[in-house]
């Protein structure tokens, strides 16, 4: 599955540490699938599972207590400019929301792919919240996001090492910019610019400000999606380039059901639609070379350009009580 690192302008678990959650991702995943395997194999009876928390050597409680002050004094003495406090007690919860997953059986799955497609399902539920919320914050999540058949596609059936930025809202020149989908793979960025229709409808392309989408008989305009794709890779490169980071972006045009016709495009930009999708998704999903540094650097750089708003966790909850008192 593809990491949903930024959902709009949602606030999302990956700003606060993105050396730290995809590995941790990638940990989870696999462990609780292999768990909740193993025991439909034995025909358990996995509703009454409560999932233990997973966690590293260093991060197991106890260690963590004698640890900190520890390092805290060592670095000191490497850097004396610098002050390092570790907050316990806030780390200790943090674990535990990052564990808060268990999944459950609803149904009962007749074969090993129900079961896997069971998990899944609930595990994209979990990366959208992971989207939406950290321990001290939370986004308003837009029910359409657990609907929206793209979006699964790409968590669920890309790879574990795939960063996916799914319409961020960037801040450049303190403006907010809205742009469309960015999937940041071990090797490249790749930005896309979805054309969404009816199945079968075909877009027709011109050098022009407007293209075309035909339905049958119907025709209706829409504006050029070079527009927005050529300004969303121009941003991107520039951000890639103040900050000395070498990492190519490239640029796709996509309709999963429709057919776009377009003669003239650009030699940098491609075109993906009903023809060459699976082809060129299964591509992406072959792929088995593993998360690599300037990734997460073209990644993190994003990040701390994109905008977020959110509200505090502690005190919608506490006006969410004082409600059900009154």
């Amino acid at each position: 599955m593809a990491q949903l690192v930024k959902l709009l302008d949602y606030v999302s678990r990956y700003e606060n540490d993105l050396s730290r959650y995809p590995t941790q991702y990638i940990r989870l995943k696999t462990t609780h699938w292999e768990r909740m395997k193993m025991r439909w194999l034995n025909e358990e009876d996995l509703t009454m599972w409560q999932q233990e928390a997973v966690m590293e050597p260093e991060q197991q409680p106890g260690e963590g207590k004698w640890f900190s002050p520890f390092f805290r004094l060592l670095k000191r003495r490497d850097q004396q400019d610098e002050e390092i406090e570790v907050d316990i007690e806030t780390e200790e919860q943090d674990e535990k929301e990052l564990f808060d997953f268990n999944p459950s059986i609803i149904y009962k799955p007749e074969n090993l792919e129900q079961l896997k497609k069971l998990y899944m399902d609930q595990l994209f539920h979990f990366q959208l919240k992971w989207a939406s919320s950290t321990m001290l914050e939370h986004s308003r999540l837009d029910a359409k996001f657990l609907r929206d058949s793209l979006l699964k596609s790409f968590t669920q059936q890309l790879p574990d090492s795939y960063l996916l930025f799914y319409y961020p809202v960037l801040k450049v020149k303190k403006a907010p910019v809205e742009l469309d989908i960015l999937l940041i793979t071990p090797l490249e960025c790749l930005c896309i610019t979805v054309l969404e229709g009816e199945d079968a409808s075909a877009f027709i392309g011109t050098g022009d400000r407007f293209w075309t989408k035909k339905i049958g008989d119907r025709e209706t305009k829409l504006v050029n999606p070079l527009i927005g794709l050529n300004r969303m890779e121009k941003i991107v490169s520039s951000i890639f380039a103040e900050q000395n980071i070498q990492f190519p972006v490239k640029k796709f045009i996509v309709s999963k059901n429709g057919y776009i016709d377009y003669p003239a495009v650009p030699f940098d930009t491609k075109i993906v639609d009903r023809r060459s999708f699976a082809d060129w998704f299964g591509a992406l999903q072959r792929s088995t070379i593993p998360m690599k540094f300037n990734q997460f650097k073209a990644a993190q750089v994003l990040l701390d350009t994109t905008q977020t708003t959110a509200s505090s966790r502690l005190f919608d909850e506490q006006e969410e009580q004082m409600d059900i008192n009154e």
